[in-house]
Parts: structure tokens; C-alpha cells; sequence
């Protein structure tokens, strides 16, 4: 069985691996994949009775309760496309599963059954703690605007600059609501941190678990071990249900194990331990940090707000940021709103600060760049510190320390005036909302740690061009001058038969050196070939594979020859680029993307990019092998559209294997397309793209017509 995550591109990958490996060792094998699509290839009671073993290979939650009885090996999903054939000698002495886990398959367990150390036990409690931040973050998000909006707009005005709403008032209830969604924040992040290392029966022990953390009244104190406490009981929730199913029962007690037994156990010991053993120091840190936190004056408060921008700024959404996001989200329940106002000072300063820069100094970016600039500017507008990320994957080491600078100054200047923010979420729209005290310091904070990012961005672009000898061309595949090239058109093409007309024209980046002669025009119909090699010594003898090699074949009688349907029509000679310019992964999107656009099927190329890139910041659509599979699903295109180019040096896309790219596809489709059609796409081709003489053959094909020959096989 394998899965992964996001259950697209890895999980089809090790499905192929493995059964490639049991055909050369002579086994048989029968591989079930639980993709995004769902379940294929289901494995039936019969399966699984006749296996001598069953792999796992899976980075996310599955059910193993069908393999008691059976040996069983679990295993990252990542180990299934590297060695397949060492899992399958390997899970011929693996021990047997006895359902001590309640057949949960957890990530503990995984871990447990994979027989790891540590590191792997590392990588369960970092997974769980982002399983709970990202089950969190809408309650902080739903909960904070509430209130935010309710105070803004109900909010009569004190004396002291505060906000109170009249009770019984109707912005009195909205504010109510946001009062409940912000209140749930915690025991939601302990709970969903101990689902992901116990499964269900966990949940409801670390839900009650972080209820008692957060309410300091049940042991004593004035203040809750809010969210550090909360993280402390969805661990030990977590891990207690673990050890608990593997406790030996009755057999007729084992159904009411995960629904009675282990939530009623787990929960009262749990909640019994945290009143009387750890409740009390937990609290008294938190109350003392929260107390010494608040005397925080002058170089003290400049000092935390530095390194809380500096944090904020490292990752923009990342873990990193998170933990300093969390810090002052926490200690607004305790009173202490100044933390969270250096973090909401420094939230938008990324995006505003890269989409500034994009304005004062245009010739250093692309013309996709800077509307991904325009982009920026209103994502920071709205505290979304993710708009600066496109700009950081292409360019991180100008960009992260230019961000991190202007992160800094942006929390320094907010702890030194004590801004203060009352609900969870930072930029402008905070101060708008009435959430802000100290508005003018905040706005001035904003400004200019946008301005000092702005400025160190495009010192630190420049001086990288400028060692390029790039004299402030632009980054990546954007910097090559651009070749226009005109498509015949052919019969059936919206032309006269064999007659020079051109229907349009498409923009390439291609690199031509600054005293090479100006590109020959492109031939007309009947005077190329698909290489862009004319026919009888024409123009297009001089023609390259790089400028003219993606465009349909057409020869000297004017009528375009055929070419094989690749996935269903979606991927053609036009969308196949022999020869990729780019040399960075941002760039080669883009350069994809601009493919794509000349069939006509993408009305907004930024988007698309955009899209593409916002996937690739969830994680790497690199899958080792050479392989790169970039996918989107956006309204930017209005039918499915693939794309295939080679790169001869290859690209630098973070895959697990640490290769290079050099097989690129990016698969592009609305978001109504129906039936997933981007994953039944992305399973093709990661099936068939494990086949080593497939790609072999691949990168081997000379011109376009031999590359659609090869591809016509992904069936």
C-alpha cells in the first residue's frame, strides 16, 4: 500500500517502483494506492489472506487493521521509490502485526513498525505539532476577525483608547461568537496534535486536555498554561492512547477499546496529572514570562521585538514563523497584546517590502514578476506574509535576509512605542479593524521595514546580477531577450493551403549571446521541419531545436502531419519545448507557463505561475529520477493543458533524491475540471515515467517529433 501526503505524483511512484522490483526478484505483487483520487486497486480479503507480507510505504495515516496476522513492514513513502527491492527482501522477517495499535496505523506507529530511531521520532512530533497548527489556525483566523470586526464597527471609545461594545448589542453577539472560535484555538491544537499521533481515540483526551491547560481556575492559577500547556497535553494525550492500546484486554472488551475505554482512561489521567503534577510549575513559568514580558521597556522591548521580526520574516508561514505567531498569539488571552504587536508590525512586511521593490527598480524583474509584485503588495494590505514567497523560492539568498532586515527593524520599532494588537492576525487590516493601539507607530513600524526590505532587496539583486555580468537583466529565464516567433499556419489551421500566412506570433525566452546576429525569421509553411531545419537549404536551415522546436511539423506541401494524442490531446508539438532556458525552479515555471499560453487555453499567465508556485511551496513537486511534475488547478486556464521540456543542465527542484531536474511536465487545469482530471494526468505519467528506459528514450529523442513519439506511450 502506498500514499503520501497529498497523495498525487509520490504515491503512484512507489506503487511502480515496488511492483518493478517484485517482478525482477520473481514475485508476485499486487500494489493498492490511496491517492487524492482514492482508493485503487483495493486489496481484497482474499489479497491480503494468500501475501506472504505486506509493505506500507505511506507518510500519512492508514489502516493496517486488515493485516492482522500478517507481517507487516511501514515504512516512509520515500523508501518505496528508492529501495523497493531491499523493503521486499526486508519484509520477509518483519514481525508480525497483532493489532496492538487498534489498527489505527498512526504516525507513532509507523514510526514504531519501521523500526527507526530518533530521527524518525523527530519527524512524528514535528508532524503532529503542524497537524494541530493547521487545524488551529481557522479558529485563530475566524475567531480574531470577529472580534476585530466586532470592535471596529460596535466599539464605543474609553477614556483610556480602548474599545467596548454596550452588551446585548448586536456587534455584542458577533463579538460573542469571536470570543468562542478564539477559546477553541487551544484545545483544537492539543487535540489534533494527539489525532495525529494516537488517531481518533486521542482526540477527545487532548481536546479536554488543552481545556484544562487553558483554564488556570481548575489548578489554582490566574492565568492558563495556554498554548505551551496545550502543546504539553496534546503530546501526552497523544502518546498516552499509544501505550494504552498496546496493553493486552480481553478479547470481548477489545470493541469498546477506542470508543469507551481508552478515551475515558486517557482523559481522566491525563487531566488528573496535568491539575496536580505539572498544571502548577507550567503556569508559574508562563505567569512569570507573561509578567516579565510585560515590564519589557527600551532596549529590552527592542531587542524582542527584533528577534520575533526576525522569526516572523525567516520562513513566512513556515515553522519558524509560526512559533513566534503562536508566542503572541498566546499571550493575548494573558493580557499582554504588546508581543503580538511586534509580530503584527512585521507580518506584512514581506510582501510589501518585495512588492515594493518590483516598483522602484522594474528592469531587474520580469514583466510576470512585477505582476506578481502588484499581487504582493495587496496580500501584505491583508497581513498574508505568503504573497513574499514567490519572490524568496526564486532569489532566497537576496530575498531572506532582506526580508528577515526588514522584519526586524518592522517588531524592533513596534516594541520600542509598545504597540499592542488584541486578536491574532497582523498588516494593515488589523489597524483599519480597530484592533491596533498605538495606530501611527504601527503604520510607521509597517513603512519602513517594507522600505528597508524594498531597498536591501534591490541592492542585493543588482550586486548578484551585476557578478553575473547580468547588468540588472532580469533573474532566471526572464532575463533572456525575447524571440518572436511567427506559427505557420497550414491547412486547417485557418490559412490557405500551403501559403506563408501566420496565424500568431508566441514570446520565448531564449538565450542568445548580446553579439550574436539578430535570430532568423521563422520559416514559413513548407519551409521547416519540427527542428526547425528548413527543407531545401531554406531559411530554417540555421534554425535551432531551442528557438522553433516545440511547433507541429510542417512540411513542403503545406499540410501538417499528424501528430500521436498524448493524454488525451492535452500535451501537443506546441506544448513541447526540447530545450529548457531557465536554470532556477521559479523561472522554469514561468517558462512553462508562457508554453502553455500559446495554445490559446491560458488567459492569465501570472496566475498561473502564481498557482504553481503556491504547490510547490506545500512541498516539492520534484520526484526524484530527474523528474519534475509541476501541476496547477486554476481558473487561469480554461482546459487542461500539458507541457513537456527537457533541461541539458538540469534544475534545482529540492526532489528527495537530490537530482536535478531534467524531464520538466506541468500539467495545468481549471478548477472545474471534472474528475480530478489532474490527477488521473499526474498518475500516468508518475507510473510511467519510473520505466528507466522510458526516460532514457526520452531524453535521447531528437525534435519534437520524436519526443511526442516517446511520450504517445503514457497511456
Amino acid at each position: 500500500m502506498t500514499a503520501c501526503p497529498t497523495g498525487i505524483a509520490h504515491t503512484y511512484m512507489a506503487a511502480e517502483k515496488l511492483t518493478q522490483a517484485a517482478e525482477a526478484l520473481g514475485h508476485e505483487i499486487k500494489v493498492e494506492t490511496q491517492g487524492s483520487i482514492g482508493a485503487e486497486n483495493v486489496l481484497s480479503d482474499n489479497d491480503v489472506r494468500d501475501a506472504d507480507g505486506v509493505i506500507i510505504a505511506a507518510d500519512k495515516d492508514v489502516d493496517r487493521s486488515r493485516f492482522v496476522g500478517k507481517r507487516v513492514l511501514v515504512v516512509g513513502v520515500a523508501e518505496g521509490i528508492r529501495h523497493p527491492g531491499e523493503l521486499i527482501e526486508r519484509v520477509r522477517t518483519a514481525p508480525v502485526y497483532g493489532g496492538e495499535d487498534g489498527g489505527a496505523g498512526t504516525a507513532a506507529g509507523a514510526a514504531a513498525s519501521a523500526g527507526t530511531g530518533g530521527g524518525k521520532q523527530r519527524s512524528v512530533g514535528y508532524k503532529a505539532l503542524m497537524n494541530g497548527v493547521s487545524y488551529m489556525i481557522p479558529f485563530v483566523v475566524v475567531g480574531g476577525l470577529l472580534i476585530a470586526i466586532s470592535l471596529a464597527l460596535g466599539g464605543h471609545p474609553q477614556a483610556d483608547g480602548g474599545l467596548v461594545i454596550p452588551d446585548g448589542s448586536f456587534w455584542k453577539h458577533v463579538n460573542d461568537i469571536g470570543v468562542i472560535g478564539f477559546t477553541l484555538m487551544v484545545p483544537v491544537l492539543s487535540g489534533y496534535i494527539a489525532y495525529a499521533i494516537g488517531d481518533r481515540p486521542a482526540l477527545v483526551p487532548g481536546m479536554i486536555g488543552g481545556w484544562i491547560a487553558n483554564t488556570g481556575a481548575l489548578y489554582g492559577s490566574k492565568a492558563g498554561a495556554g498554548f505551551i500547556g496545550a502543546i504539553v497535553t496534546g503530546f501526552l494525550a497523544g502518546f498516552l492512547v499509544v501505550w494504552i492500546k498496546k496493553v493486552r484486554v480481553p478479547r470481548f472488551v477489545q470493541p469498546i477499546m477506542p470508543i469507551i475505554v481508552i478515551p475515558i482512561v486517557a482523559t481522566t489521567a491525563l487531566g488528573l496529572f496535568f491539575i496536580y503534577v505539572i498544571g502548577r510549575p507550567i503556569s508559574w513559568v508562563f505567569t512569570h514570562l507573561t509578567g516579565w514580558l510585560g515590564g519589557m521597556t527600551g532596549a529590552s522591548a527592542v531587542l524582542l521585538g527584533a528577534i520575533l521580526g526576525l522569526m516572523i520574516a525567516f520562513d513566512m508561514g513556515g515553522p519558524v514563523n509560526k512559533t513566534a505567531f503562536l508566542f503572541g498569539a498566546g499571550l493575548i488571552a494573558s493580557g499582554n497584546q504588546t508581543v503580538m504587536g511586534m509580530c503584527a508590525a512585521a507580518i506584512p512586511v514581506m510582501p510589501l517590502g518585495q512588492g515594493l521593490a518590483t516598483l522602484l527598480r522594474r528592469r531587474l524583474y520580469s514583466e510576470q514578476e512585477r505582476e506578481t509584485g502588484m499581487a504582493a503588495l495587496f496580500m501584505g494590505l491583508f497581513g498574508i506574509s505568503e504573497g513574499a514567497i514567490p519572490f524568496a523560492a526564486a532569489r532566497p539568498a537576496q530575498v531572506i535576509p532582506a526580508n528577515m532586515l526588514g522584519g526586524a527593524v518592522a517588531g524592533a520599532l513596534a516594541g520600542t512605542a509598545g504597540v499592542t494588537d488584541a486578536v491574532p492576525h497582523g498588516g494593515p487590516i488589523v489597524a483599519v479593524l480597530g484592533a491596533v493601539g498605538g495606530v501611527p507607530v504601527f503604520f510607521l513600524a509597517v513603512v519602513v521595514g517594507a522600505v528597508v526590505t524594498a531597498l536591501t532587496t534591490v541592492a542585493l539583486v543588482d550586486l548578484s546580477e551585476r557578478g553575473k555580468g547580468g547588468k540588472g537583466a532580469p533573474a532566471g529565464a526572464a532575463a533572456a531577450p525575447a524571440v518572436t516567433v511567427a506559427v505557420a499556419a497550414g491547412a486547417g489551421a485557418g490559412g490557405p493551403s500551403g501559403t506563408a500566412a501566420a496565424t500568431g506570433t508566441r514570446t520565448e525566452a531564449a538565450p542568445v549571446p548580446a553579439a550574436a546576429p539578430a535570430p532568423a525569421p521563422a520559416p514559413a509553411a513548407g519551409e521547416g521541419d519540427e527542428d526547425g531545419v528548413g527543407e531545401e537549404g531554406s531559411a530554417g536551415d540555421e534554425g535551432s531545436d531551442e528557438g522553433r522546436g516545440d511547433r507541429a511539423q510542417a512540411p513542403a506541401d503545406g499540410h501538417s502531419v499528424p501528430s500521436p494524442e498524448v493524454l488525451s490531446g492535452y500535451l501537443t508539438a506546441r506544448t513541447v519545448r526540447t530545450r529548457l532556458a531557465a536554470g532556477e525552479k521559479e523561472a522554469a515555471i514561468r517558462e512553462m507557463a508562457e508554453l502553455a499560453a500559446g495554445t490559446g487555453r491560458v488567459t492569465d499567465v501570472a496566475e498561473l505561475v502564481r498557482v504553481a508556485l503556491a504547490r510547490e511551496a506545500q512541498g516539492t513537486t520534484g520526484l526524484g529520477e530527474e523528474i519534475a511534475v509541476p501541476h496547477a488547478k486554476t481558473d487561469a486556464v480554461t482546459a487542461p493543458v500539458v507541457c513537456f521540456a527537457r533541461s541539458a543542465e538540469g534544475v534545482e527542484w529540492g526532489s528527495p533524491d537530490g537530482t536535478k531536474a531534467r524531464l520538466v511536465f506541468m500539467i495545468a487545469v481549471p478548477e472545474v475540471a471534472a474528475g480530478d482530471e489532474h490527477l488521473r494526468i499526474l498518475a500516468l505519467l508518475s507510473r510511467k515515467l519510473m520505466d528507466p528506459d522510458f526516460r532514457a528514450r526520452l531524453q535521447g529523442a531528437e525534435g519534437t517529433a520524436e519526443v511526442l513519439a516517446v511520450l504517445a506511450e503514457i497511456r
